[in-house]
């Protein structure tokens, strides 16, 4: 699933124009980002935990010509799974949230 499509997911569940499901979602983008560039650290229960890992400057080697270089510290973001979404892919039991659970049974009874 890329983008386009989570913001299509988005608006047909949340029952809402394109527009406003890809208002929704770049929201929540922007603010993960923000929070990450701030060092924060992003947990979502049931899918896992966004952290910022820092690296300090070292000495490195060009592959190409083999002479030493100064590589400068920096931050990398990284993603950890979680157990619920690890076990999901891996075929074993699930609990889906409550909120999705419903909305999912609420549409399955209106189409009968």
């Amino acid at each position: 699933m890329n983008k386009s499509g989570l913001i299509e997911l988005v608006s047909d569940r949340g029952k809402m124009t394109k527009k406003k499901a890809e208002d929704v979602v770049n929201l929540i983008f922007n603010s993960m980002i923000d929070a990450m560039a701030n060092g924060q650290r992003i947990e979502i229960r049931g899918l896992g935990s966004f952290v910022v890992k820092e690296y300090h400057a070292y000495t490195g080697r060009n592959p190409r010509t083999g002479d030493s270089i100064q590589v400068r510290p920096k931050k990398l973001p990284f993603f950890k799974v979680g157990k619920e979404l690890k076990e999901k892919v891996n075929g074993g039991p699930f609990q889906e949230s409550p909120a999705l659970s419903s909305s999912s049974s609420s549409e399955s009874e209106s189409d009968s």
